[in-house]
């Protein structure tokens, strides 16, 4: 038998973002910087797709906020509008109560065990949102989070006519002094819906995030996966997270949904996701000590770690014999 290529000593919690680790959304700190009315923009994102059918065009209605962004910077609304502007604006994200300290009490909570020590095993927090990567990235849980799927965009795009080959023994500098000069973001450089995060939970299954040689779709033995989906806790907030919250479902995972303590439709929402068997529990939107969100995740973590150590434990004894001993007489 072949040796696995991964010892899957790897615990995951895969988080979504707004109304997740934040009360909204995190764009408010953007229409706060321009100015712009946050609730005019979200119902003009909302009437886009009809807008557009009656025009005979189909608009994702995931992704049109990213469309109409582009949209507000083109004419002016948002100028100078970079992906170091939204890092900055990033800094502005103001998170549930308890975060990030959270992250790194969960962390202290697995060190402190020395079995898990002894058998080397590791937390890893990712991000997977339809929201923006480069805000996610200069928030403040950067620190902790291992990788971010989410959406972004180029601000200098190649122009026509370029010369692929020409480009590439050129360094950084040099390279995009030949791109045109564009003032603020320009276009989507990739879009994530609630359908595309299923790929993240995969790619973070296999480890094609950490192995670029590995394709997310080639075939791979469930031994050989780096994080099995039984080892993976995936925190999201409400009905548009089902199909990620279904592929935890159907490959042992966990699913856990928060939800806003101030708003009873919100509790209601979630409540209706356990009774139809899509998450495993639900709680409030609050990570302090002792809270519980905070104690059933941690309870979580230290369920998979036991189960993890229990069969490092089975393997161990399989494969070292008994040494010798003394007969008695």
């Amino acid at each position: 038998m072949s040796t696995p290529l991964h010892p899957q000593n790897v615990i995951a919690i895969v988080w979504d973002f707004d109304k997740t680790l934040i009360p909204g959304y995190m764009q408010e700190p953007i229409f706060r910087a321009f100015g712009i009315d946050e609730p005019t923009f979200w119902r003009e994102v909302n009437a886009l797709p009809g807008f557009f059918a009656r025009l005979g065009v189909t608009l994702h209605p995931d992704t049109a906020y990213l469309n109409h962004l582009l949209t507000y910077v083109h004419h002016g609304r948002m100028p100078g509008l970079t992906n170091a502007r939204l890092r900055e604006l990033g800094r502005e994200i103001v998170f549930h109560p308890g975060l990030p300290d959270f992250f790194e009490r969960i962390q202290a909570h697995l060190e402190e065990d020395p079995e898990a020590r002894r058998f080397e095993l590791k937390l890893e927090h990712y991000v997977v949102s339809t929201g923006l990567k480069e805000m996610i990235a200069g928030s403040a849980i950067r620190p902790f989070v291992k990788g971010i799927w989410a959406s972004e965009f180029l601000e200098s795009p190649a122009p026509p006519g370029f010369d692929p080959d020409a480009t590439l023994d050129l360094d950084l500098p040099r390279y995009e002094a030949l791109l045109p000069e564009v003032e603020g973001i320009s276009q989507i450089a990739v879009a994530y819906d609630n359908t595309s995060k299923t790929r993240a939970l995969f790619e973070i299954n296999k480890g094609s995030n950490v192995n670029a040689s590995i394709e997310v779709n080639a075939t791979m033995r469930a031994e050989d996966r780096r994080v099995p989906f039984r080892n993976m806790i995936y925190v999201a907030d409400g009905p548009s997270d089902v199909p990620a919250f279904s592929v935890m479902r159907q490959n042992q995972g966990t699913g856990y949904a928060v939800y806003d303590p101030r708003n009873p439709l919100s509790l209601k929402q979630v409540d209706r996701l356990r009774r139809d068997g899509r998450i495993d529990h639900f709680g409030p939107a609050d990570f302090t000590e002792n809270s519980p969100t905070s104690a059933w995740l941690m309870l979580q973590v230290d369920r998979i770690a036991e189960r993890i150590i229990d069969e490092r434990r089975s393997a161990l004894k399989a494969k070292v014999g008994e040494a010798p001993r003394h007969l008695p007489h």
